[in-house]
């Protein structure tokens, strides 16, 4: 367990903090600015009326944040951040009880807080809302995962995240055992079905985006075995097979034969994992991961 120091003892987020959140690969400074418009979102301009209303000025206290359902943990930094940010935080304490990517059962503790009550009950609700939606979507990519256990498919994430949030739903895809496809538009391109149109042929698209960004990773999404023929003629080493069946994607891996890496999407479940990651593809893309999974319960109850 880790304490947090008070902010008034740091200028700025906390070092131990900052250096947290860039350990797992995230922008500090981003996530701060998530994190206060979440807070601002919360209190509109105003106060925590029930709060200011409730809490005697001065009264501090701890709280324990649990989890209430089984899962994998993610974002308990940036719940901390968010008590930290939050109106009278300064003097707020966080102890970690959990680390990112731990699998917590009912009743597992996963962060404490300590300080002014007011800060905390204020701050309760922003940090919740953070950490179960990205626990949730942590627990999800894990349940894929284990269900690929033992082939040698990767589960991996999509560009169909909430917007505003695509940093940290793509680091609670690593904390679930996931990993990330591109994470913007232009640091690696992806030749779909409408760019073959555009361009009149899948060699046509490839070829323009080769012309266009030499260095830059190229996947093509193909919906047939001609066109997978086409694509490594083309000299593609990604290839996106939608929506093929199961004994579609094994002649694609038998076609490729190792030419190419391949990736199987398009209404991927966690019962339907397992027989696709053994056709030998070396990814599974799931959209579900990021727009699609249920928040993992974790409550907060003050203790004194």
């Amino acid at each position: 367990m880790t304490e947090l120091p008070a902010r008034a003892a740091v200028p700025g987020i906390p070092p131990e903090l900052t250096g947290r959140l860039a350990a797992a690969g995230l922008e500090p400074a981003q996530v701060a600015s998530i994190v206060e418009a979440a807070l601002d979102e919360d209190l509109a301009g105003g106060t925590d009326v029930t709060t200011g209303a409730t809490v005697r000025p001065g009264t501090r206290g701890t709280a324990d944040l649990a989890a209430r359902s089984a899962g994998v943990v993610a974002g308990l930094p940036v719940a901390a951040l968010a008590f930290w940010l939050a109106p009278g935080g300064a003097e707020v304490t966080v102890t970690f009880r959990a680390a990112d990517g731990d699998r917590v059962r009912p009743g597992d503790p996963v962060l404490t807080v300590s300080g002014p009550v007011g800060a905390i009950l204020t701050a309760e609700r922003t940090a919740l809302n953070l950490l179960c939606h990205l626990s949730g979507v942590a627990t999800l990519t894990r349940q894929f995962a284990d269900a690929v256990a033992g082939t040698r498919a990767r589960i991996r994430d999509t560009r169909k995240t909430l917007p505003g949030l695509r940093a940290l739903q793509k680091y609670a895809v690593r904390c679930g055992g996931g990993v990330n496809h591109r994470m913007s538009l232009s640091d690696a391109a992806l030749i779909k079905d409408n760019h073959v149109a555009a361009a009149g042929s899948v060699g046509a698209a490839f070829a323009a985006v080769r012309r266009a960004a030499p260095g830059l990773p190229v996947e093509v999404e193909c919906d047939t075995l001609e066109q997978v023929a086409e694509a490594l003629e083309a000299g593609a080493d990604l290839i996106l097979l939608d929506n093929f069946s199961v004994a579609g994607l094994a002649a694609a891996v038998r076609l490729t034969a190792g030419r190419a890496k391949l990736e199987a999407s398009g209404r991927i479940t966690v019962d339907t994992a397992a027989a696709i990651a053994q056709t030998g593809v070396d990814y599974l893309a799931v959209g579900a991961l990021t727009h699609s999974a249920p928040v993992l319960d974790i409550g907060l109850d003050l203790l004194e």
